[in-house]
This record gives structure tokens, C-alpha cells and sequence, in this order.
């Protein structure tokens, strides 16, 4: 369980898949982990979730990607990476605060301190908006890590071998249109994560 915490905490984007109308669909959004059950929201039309509303089992998928793995052949190339998988029929919360809450969850995952920052959301924008919760009691978490498993007969070959590393960093924030013009960057957005200079502070996953 502390493997799959980990690799949920260190993500923000997940992939929500299940069957709609007799097809796969798999969609990209945004999610927090609540202890050991995993939130995830989108749009109350959507395909997706009306389908997960209806008690329609699901996959959610984080995936993080640490390094592109360079052998000596190509057959032996791979990825060195953190994956997640929670299964499971997720319950769709409908009191309105604990929808707020788990809302609130989801942002300060994501941008910490945007929530007591920006406006919240209106009684008309959470009625369109859908939360799910999913325990995390059927997971499974996958690791890959190391440098490249060259076959023996390649370990002579003139060619250079190892590990690509790769990450995900946060620049520096860009103003929306239409801002007067001065306005500072709020500071929970300013520091921390997104303080200049500080590169190590940068890294988001």
C-alpha cells in the first residue's frame, strides 16, 4: 500500500477508463488521493462518468515516466517508470459539501493554496460538475528501474548504453489575458515550486 500512496502522491494526471455504450473510453483528468480512496471529477455530461454513475466498473491509471532506457540493441530498449491501476466500481458523491471537499482535494493536489485563493466554486457550477470516489482496496503498482538488460552476445558491441533520465518541472507562471497590467503573482504561486533559481524546488514529479 505504501508503494501505490506513493506513486499516487507523486502524480496529479490520471487516466479514467471503462466501457460506454459497448466501447473502450479512456479520458485524461485530474485526481487527488483521500487516505485510501482516490477522487477523481469532470463534467456531469460527459460520457464517461455518466457511465461510471450508472455503477460501471473502472480502471484509473496514473503513469509516471523516470527515464527512457538505451541498450545496446534495440529489442532490449524500455522505460523505466511508476504506474498505478486502482479497479473498482466508484461511488459518486452527491452531498454538496463533501463534494466541496473532495473538490478542495483535487486543487490542492494540484496547485497548493489556489483553492483559499480563488473564488469557489457556485451551487450552479458544482450541480454540473461530478465527483467520484474510488477505494483503493483493488490496486496493483508497477515499477521499472535500472539501467538496460543488454543480452550477454551485445555487451561487446561499440555502442553507448544507459539511461535517459526525465522529468516533469513547473515554470515560471505566464499571465492571462487581460490582467492589469503589474499584477503580482500570487505567492503561493510565486514560491515554493515555482521559486526562481531553485531547480531542485522546480522537479513536480
Amino acid at each position: 500500500m505504501a508503494d501505490l500512496h506513493a506513486v499516487l502522491d507523486a502524480g496529479f494526471i490520471c487516466h479514467l477508463g471503462l466501457v460506454v455504450d459497448g466501447g473502450p473510453m479512456v479520458v485524461p483528468t485530474t485526481y487527488a488521493r483521500d487516505d485510501d480512496h482516490l477522487l477523481v471529477h469532470g463534467s456531469a455530461a460527459s460520457q464517461s462518468l455518466r457511465a461510471a454513475k450508472a455503477g460501471t466498473p473502472v480502471c484509473v491509471t496514473v503513469t509516471l515516466v523516470d527515464g527512457l532506457v538505451l541498450a545496446r540493441s534495440i529489442f532490449n530498449h524500455s522505460v523505466n517508470y511508476r504506474c498505478a491501476m486502482v479497479y473498482g466500481i466508484p461511488e459518486v458523491l452527491v452531498d454538496p459539501e463533501t463534494k466541496l471537499a473532495a473538490l478542495r482535494a483535487i486543487s490542492d493536489h494540484v496547485a497548493p493554496g489556489q483553492w483559499e485563493y480563488a473564488r469557489p466554486p457556485s451551487t450552479k457550477e458544482l450541480a454540473a460538475t461530478m465527483v467520484l470516489r474510488l477505494a483503493l482496496d483493488e490496486a496493483s503498482v508497477k515499477i521499472s528501474e535500472g539501467p538496460p538488460d543488454d543480452d550477454d552476445a551485445d555487451l561487446t558491441l561499440a555502442v553507448w548504453a544507459g539511461e535517459v533520465p526525465l522529468r516533469t518541472v513547473r515554470l515560471d507562471p505566464v499571465a492571462a489575458p487581460g490582467l492589469p497590467e503589474g499584477m503580482a503573482v500570487p505567492v503561493h504561486l510565486a514560491t515554493g515550486l515555482l521559486a526562481p533559481g531553485s531547480e531542485a524546488a522546480r522537479d513536480l514529479i
